[in-house]
């Protein structure tokens, strides 16, 4: 029994320690300027000469920061703002 090569990439794109941004754009489901923004925040960059690369370990920790816990109040705008 045979593994399928789209399960082989997708395996192998979550076992990397670095991307760059626009791989960890998508492998977060973000957009490409955000995942930069919120990578520079998380202090998460790695520059070699003209390649940027992002630690995804770190990136996940400070990714954690911004969870909601279930039972938490959440802020709502009134309708129309």
């Amino acid at each position: 029994m045979g593994y399928a090569r789209k399960d082989v990439e997708k395996t192998k794109l979550a076992s990397k320690k670095f991307v760059r941004y626009q791989e960890g754009a998508e492998r977060y489901s973000l957009g490409l300027t955000k995942f930069q923004e919120l990578a520079k925040e998380a202090k998460a960059v790695y520059k070699i000469d003209k390649v940027a690369l992002v630690n995804c370990e770190i990136f996940e920790r400070y990714l954690e920061t911004f969870r909601i816990a279930w039972g938490q109040a959440v802020r709502k705008l009134p309708i129309g703002v």
